[in-house]
């Protein structure tokens, strides 16, 4: 769950898009965005690790769904 108690959707590549870069919804009826447009979903980078991937870590610990 984010802070507002919902549960979202991430995807790593958008339908007809070529960029691999997490995307985020908080719900099905929301268009995909990138995930630095959550900046309250955020969570700080490590050098070693995708662009994304410690906030896909953190939402996936809080019931978000991959798609």
């Amino acid at each position: 769950m984010d802070a507002n108690g919902s549960i979202g959707q991430m995807i790593w590549k958008v339908p007809g898009s070529s960029e691999t870069v997490l995307h985020l919804r908080r719900s099905e009826a929301d268009e995909w965005q990138v995930y630095s447009e959550f900046p309250d979903l955020m969570e700080p980078e490590e050098l070693e690790m995708s662009p994304g991937y410690a906030t896909f870590i953190m939402l996936l610990k809080r019931g978000w769904v991959l798609i």
